[in-house]
Parts: structure tokens; C-alpha cells; sequence
């Protein structure tokens, strides 16, 4: 099962075991009601925006060691082999140009 469908799973159960009683989500983003609360504010050390961007962060699904080892490998084998297809055709213009051009 993939995580997205493992997380709409969770989320489908957290939403059947708190029942009727939750809340609706305000249909705005960035909207909230009395019930959030009063607004955020920052301090001089720690400014609301980087409140937030923490926040944020939090929330991030960060890739596994094993995923961004794979992901890296695919990487360095798909420039290796779009290099060796530039340079041979470097090779080839040169080639080329020498012979018809340069005679």
C-alpha cells in the first residue's frame, strides 16, 4: 500500500472514531473561527514566519535513507549516460566539421 493511500486510510479512521461532534473545516484556507482561537502572534527571537516555516516542516514526509539512495544512483546513471550521449555527439559534430568545413 502507498503512503498517500496508508495516510487517506488514517485519515478516514481518525474521522469515523471522532463521529459527528468534530467540527467542520472552514472551506477557506487561511480562515479560522473563534474556536482556533486568538491569532498567532511572533516574538523578536522567534518571528510568527518562522513559526510557521517550522510548522510547516513538521508536517514534510521526508524521504527514507533507502529512497534517497535509490533516487541519487538514478540520478548520477542518468547524467552519466545524457554526458556520454553530448559528448559523443561533440565528437561527431567535430568530426564532421573538420572534414567538410576545415578542408
Amino acid at each position: 500500500m502507498g503512503r498517500e493511500m496508508r495516510r487517506a486510510q488514517q485519515r478516514a479512521e481518525r474521522r469515523q472514531r471522532q463521529g459527528p461532534q468534530s467540527r467542520p473545516s472552514s472551506p477557506i484556507m487561511g480562515t479560522s473561527s473563534a474556536a482556533d482561537g486568538p491569532p498567532r502572534k511572533g516574538s523578536f527571537f522567534k518571528p510568527r514566519w518562522a513559526q510557521d516555516i517550522l510548522s510547516e516542516l513538521k508536517k514534510v514526509t521526508w524521504p527514507s535513507r533507502r529512497d534517497v539512495g535509490n533516487l541519487t544512483f538514478v540520478v548520477i546513471v542518468v547524467s552519466l549516460l545524457i554526458g556520454a550521449v553530448l559528448g559523443t555527439a561533440d565528437l561527431v559534430f567535430g568530426w564532421v566539421i573538420e572534414q567538410t568545413i576545415l578542408r
